[in-house]
């Protein structure tokens, strides 16, 4: 396994345990009895908010995934950079579940939302840092990467760090509201990928710096 292997089977690990983790907060409601089907149903923030926080780092590993691909060597700042996106990554079952929780809560779903959509930004700017060390010299990509043009596509990269500080704001208009856009950006990420350039002229495609 080369060094870049090592560092992507690494991390596949960590975003295997946060994805699987989120499953965990969604609870068997207790002493339901009959009333089993309404208990079920309200819990439908837990089950929303699993389903956003799911795709969210389901999307952002593909897109690791695929960046790596590129990748043929890894240095120390490399290491590092990758290590503080997958401390924002493993985090993210913690805010899922308080936005669970506090959905339905009024002025307590806002800072529940805001703090979840905090999330989202240290996830698109943690993986932007990644892909601007990637594309500062391109030294560490392998040689089928265009590093001038993969270079040219860093502000597009960067596109989650825009909107994802506005849905902070707009946590404390409508918390479900959020949550809403917060899962619509991760289909955006999924439908429309950034691939990454090659000398060939085709690559696979990389999502966005977003989901992430």
């Amino acid at each position: 396994m080369n060094e870049s292997g090592r560092v992507e089977a690494f991390s596949d690990g960590v975003f295997a345990i946060a994805i699987t983790l989120l499953i965990l907060e969604i609870k068997v409601p207790e002493g339901a009895g009959e009333h089993l089907w309404t208990a079920l149903g309200a819990q439908w923030p837990s089950y929303a908010a699993y389903v956003v926080s799911f795709l969210v780092i389901g999307i952002m590993w593909a897109n690791h995934h695929t960046v790596f691909g590129y990748v043929a060597r890894v240095d120390r700042t490399l290491l590092f950079l990758n290590l503080l996106l997958l401390l924002v990554v493993a985090a993210l079952p913690w805010p899922t579940a308080l936005l669970a929780e506090y959905l339905r809560e009024g002025e307590a779903s806002h800072v529940a939302a805001a703090l979840y959509s905090g999330f989202m930004v240290a996830h698109a700017f943690t993986f932007g840092l990644v892909w601007w060390w990637l594309t500062r010299t391109g030294h560490l990509f392998d040689a089928r990467v265009d590093v001038e043009a993969a270079r040219a596509t860093r502000g597009r990269f960067a596109l989650g760090n825009l909107i994802y500080p506005a849905l902070v704001g707009l946590s404390f208009v409508s918390a479900p509201l959020t949550l809403a856009l917060h899962g619509a950006m991760a289909v955006y990420y999924a439908l429309n990928q950034l691939p990454i350039p090659t000398k060939e002229g085709a690559g696979e495609g990389a999502g966005e710096g977003g989901t992430t």
